[in-house]
């Protein structure tokens, strides 16, 4: 929302003020890794294709320490196209790359997934020199979300991630900010061993300017006596039922 006002000056100059709204987690950059920014899939090859933005200028790719990494672009989460990887080690990270020039309250939205067998812990990294890189929040666990291309089987809740960056004043109005998602320990998805052919699987990074906290996720709940419980046919191996309670 733009609001303009237009003030008179004595010598009859006129100049016009105009006041952009802040709008909270608009975005500044998006990767959606939708054609025509789909990276190309690449094998035998220890860092990846650049994907760039799908919104605003900046470049994603993917560094890993095994030359035979197959990177691919199976499905996103209810979209034709993500970005994924196997091989898997400790350090091996996705890297996102923008500038934040003219904004502030930097915050972080992404959806994540993976394999049984792919990486389950990831830490967020952030830097504005590309070299030195700080971890930033707690290290968060990955699911086997089950994405389709199918946007009727989309996963809302338990692939979605989010970051609070507000705090990180060189993040504000950084000429290059980069940051990266970090495999962060052997442990796969079925807290076992990272499998060599285990994936992850990223879609739809967002750095966002006016970061605000989405709401919390309502808890997961057991059906009890008097619910409703429909079974409505999803092919997402993370949404089995849907359930009601309350009165008539």
């Amino acid at each position: 929302v733009t609001m303009c006002f237009r003030h008179s000056i004595a010598i009859a100059v006129l100049t016009t003020l105009c006041l952009q709204a802040n709008a909270a987690n608009e975005p500044i950059t998006t990767w959606t890794f939708e054609s025509p920014n789909t990276p190309p899939e690449l094998s035998n090859s220890a860092i990846s294709p650049p994907a760039s933005a799908s919104f605003g200028t900046g470049t994603a790719t993917g560094v890993h320490t095994n030359a035979a990494t197959d990177w691919t672009n199976p499905a996103g989460n209810g979209s034709a196209e993500s970005f994924s990887a196997n091989t898997w080690e400790v350090g091996n990270y996705w890297q996102f790359q923008t500038s934040t020039t003219g904004f502030d309250d930097i915050g972080l939205y992404w959806e994540q997934t993976g394999s049984n067998t792919g990486p389950r812990d990831f830490q967020v990294q952030w830097s504005t020199d590309g070299t030195v890189f700080t971890p930033a929040g707690s290290v968060y666990q990955l699911v086997n979300a089950s994405w389709s291309g199918n946007p009727d089987n989309r996963v809302v809740d338990i692939s979605l991630y989010s970051l609070d960056l507000s705090s990180i004043t060189a993040l504000d109005g950084a000429a290059t900010a980069y940051f990266r998602l970090v495999d962060a320990s052997t442990t796969a998805i079925n807290d076992g061993a990272v499998a060599v052919g285990g994936t992850s699987r990223v879609d739809n990074f967002s750095v966002v300017k006016d970061y605000q906290a989405p709401p919390p996720t309502p808890p997961r709940q057991l059906p009890i006596a008097g619910d409703l419980v429909f079974g409505l046919n999803h092919g997402s191996g993370a949404r089995t039922l849907e359930l009601v309670r309350g009165g008539a």
